[in-house]
């Protein structure tokens, strides 16, 4: 399955937020959508799916066009964990990623054993079943990304948009949500993440996209995207991108 922009721009009271922007996620992939901050990372996703409204191109799966489609077809194709993360509910943390099921269901039947275990899979992959009875509105803010990331992972769908999915994480559960992503993507998922931290974008990702000024100014291999000269452009700094991680 893929997911793909031809063209896409988004502009709101005459400033243009993204420009003529042409990407893609497929299944099996882990890209990485980086970036310095304004750079129009969010409001692309956000155009993708809907959110925000473009101003100009198309947003395609398979083919067809993505906002034709029905809203239940949508969502169980391409799941999303949104840059916010503030949650106002009180709803414990089980109740919230169960939310995550909701384009599988119909009727006022209940979640099946299908919706349950699927919840108990995300869970696991976040390291989360501790947190099920909490109040998600007074979880900390890592605690929160990660139940966030397990309502989007419990959909099941075979692509996955998550925009900034380490932010407020510790060191090791910025590893582990990676690894999350990375092993996503050996069961066939696609993956399309923002991500900031270029260290753990040139360890883990197959592909980057680098925008700037509302553009997409690279995109290919880690290697290819990161070169000294375009960091140091891109993000108005001097010197080179982190080396590898073994």
């Amino acid at each position: 399955m893929k997911l793909e922009t031809n063209n896409l721009s988004v502009s709101i009271r005459g400033r243009q937020l993204v420009a003529d922007a042409s990407i893609e996620v497929a299944s099996g992939e882990l890209v990485g959508l980086i970036g310095p901050n304004g750079a129009g990372k969010s409001t692309l996703l956000r155009a993708m799916l809907g959110i925000r409204e473009r101003s100009a191109g198309t947003v395609t799966l398979d083919g067809k066009d993505f906002l034709s489609l029905p809203s239940r077809e949508r969502a169980q194709s391409v799941a999303f964990l949104p840059q916010e993360r503030r949650v106002e509910w009180r709803l414990p943390a089980y109740d919230i990623v169960m939310l995550g099921r909701y384009p599988h269901q119909s009727g006022f039947g209940g979640p099946t054993p299908d919706d349950r275990a699927a919840v108990d899979r995300a869970l696991d992959a976040v390291d989360g079943r501790k947190l099920v009875d909490r109040p998600v509105a007074v979880l900390s803010g890592g605690e929160r990304t990660r139940i966030l990331l397990a309502r989007a992972l419990a959909v099941e769908a075979p692509l996955l948009l998550v925009d900034e999915p380490i932010a407020a994480l510790d060191p090791y559960h910025q590893l582990h949500v990676m690894e999350i992503l990375r092993e996503r993507t050996r069961t066939g998922v696609g993956v399309l993440a923002i991500i900031h931290d270029l260290a753990l974008a040139e360890r883990f990702m197959d592909r980057l996209i680098l925008m700037d000024g509302g553009r997409i100014v690279a995109d290919g291999t880690p290697n290819s995207v990161l070169t000294p000269e375009r960091v140091a452009a891109v993000y108005r700094i001097a010197g080179a991108p982190p080396s590898r991680i073994p």
